[in-house]
């Protein structure tokens, strides 16, 4: 049986910069790493292989540049990677992303049975959340979002059972296989690649899907098949904090002013 993982090519935010006459991301000299919350979903596939023997796939969409952190995924133990790239594939949002993920997971399952798909929470481009989704849509699998914890697996039912983490609770969920499930950075902590598999990832062949493999109407992919487009990127304005009173000599004289710039506002009333 086979866990597929979806992982995203993303600009190290850390060092982006914007056009601020376009509104465009300059790319040059940024570089590029695999999505962090992808790295999770990428980690919690391999613990999966080493506990029930699994097989692992690891499928990114992105240009062909891609393959450098395909490498990478094998390089910490991944079975087998895909890169899904064409110019058709180009420009597309969400809905036209989980669409070519979707047909190249079904393309998977007919050579081995998919019981899970695993994909990081969001995307530190877009932060959408709805990419997992909208492959669990398209799909028809059992969806699981926000998963910290594997609780178990019963790969004779084809059942598996997870901890989901909301706000100020947890929940335990079940679902039947095949399912998709989205992973927070708190279900792992990523292992780091030894020498001797990060010598054989270099000079290993990454399978490559284009549109001619997926056979996909390219009216409902890339650009052409999204509903939604980016127009513009920008940083967000952020007004200067404002310090007031002394809150430790005298709390209650800062609460009282406080409580009259709120007022001032009118973000209370008194």
């Amino acid at each position: 049986m086979l866990v597929v993982a979806c992982i995203k090519q993303v600009p190290d935010t850390t060092q982006v910069k914007i056009d601020p006459n376009t509104g465009t991301l300059i790319r040059e000299g940024v570089p590029f790493i695999m999505n962090p919350f992808d790295t999770h979903a990428l980690e919690e596939s391999l613990r999966l292989k080493n506990k029930y023997g699994f097989h692992v796939a690891v499928i990114s969409m992105g240009p062909p540049n891609t393959v450098v952190t395909l490498k990478k995924a094998l390089a910490v133990g991944a079975d087998q990677v895909i890169l899904l790239s064409d110019r058709a594939f180009g420009g597309a949002d969400t809905l036209a992303t989980s669409r070519v993920l979707a047909e190249a997971i079904s393309k998977l399952n007919q050579q081995e049975e998919v019981a899970i798909v695993i994909c990081g929470k969001q995307t530190i481009d877009g932060d959408t959340a709805q990419v997992g989704p909208g492959i669990a849509s398209r799909l028809k699998y059992a969806q699981l979002t926000l998963v910290d914890h594997i609780e178990s697996i019963d790969l004779k039912a084809k059942k598996v059972t997870v901890r989901r983490k909301l706000e100020g609770r947890h929940e335990i969920v079940e679902a039947s296989m095949p399912v998709m499930m989205t992973v927070v950075r708190e279900i792992n902590h990523p292992r780091y690649p030894t020498v001797p598999k990060r010598l054989t990832a270099e000079t290993a062949e990454v399978t490559v899907w284009d549109n001619k493999i997926l056979k996909l109407d390219e009216n409902t992919i890339g650009l052409k098949g999204s509903p939604t487009q980016v127009r513009r990127i920008f940083s967000p304005e952020r007004a200067k904090g404002e310090i007031i009173g002394d809150g430790v000599n005298k709390p209650a004289e800062t609460a009282n002013l406080l409580i009259d710039k709120l007022v001032g506002k009118d973000i209370i009333s008194l």
